[in-house]
């Protein structure tokens, strides 16, 4: 069972960067597919990155295509999403989250991780 705690989250001004961290512990990051959630009050949970368990497929929404980077530091066992060219919607709590249901997919539906991180809020303001 691996436990997940994110960092790096704040209150950025529009056009600013931010790095998400997700530190894991009790199992390596590499024996999960991670993905990077967020949700905002009265929105679903929804899935703005992703990273396959064999490491050679990433995902990102169509909202954050081409601002945001998912990667994974095996060896300090962390998964990390830079955020660039942030915009006021992209305020939310952040979460990571892990499954090790598929190697090769990246999965997006919150239902098929099993583990989860407590969040942390990113605030742009505009």
């Amino acid at each position: 069972q691996v436990q997940l705690v994110e960092s790096g989250g704040g209150f950025v001004q529009a056009g600013g960067s931010l790095r998400l961290s997700c530190a894991a512990s009790g199992r390596t990051v590499s024996s999960y597919g991670m993905g990077w959630f967020r949700q905002s009050p009265g929105k679903e949970r929804e899935c703005v990155a992703g990273i396959s368990r064999s490491g050679g497929r990433t995902y990102y929404a169509d909202s954050v295509k081409g601002r945001f980077t998912i990667s994974r530091d095996n060896a300090k066992n962390t998964v990390y999403l830079q955020m660039n060219s942030l915009k006021p919607e992209d305020t939310a709590v952040y979460y990571c989250a892990a499954e090790d249901h598929g190697w090769r997919v990246v999965t997006t539906a919150p239902s098929t991780y099993d583990y989860w991180g407590q969040g942390t809020q990113v605030t742009v303001s505009s």
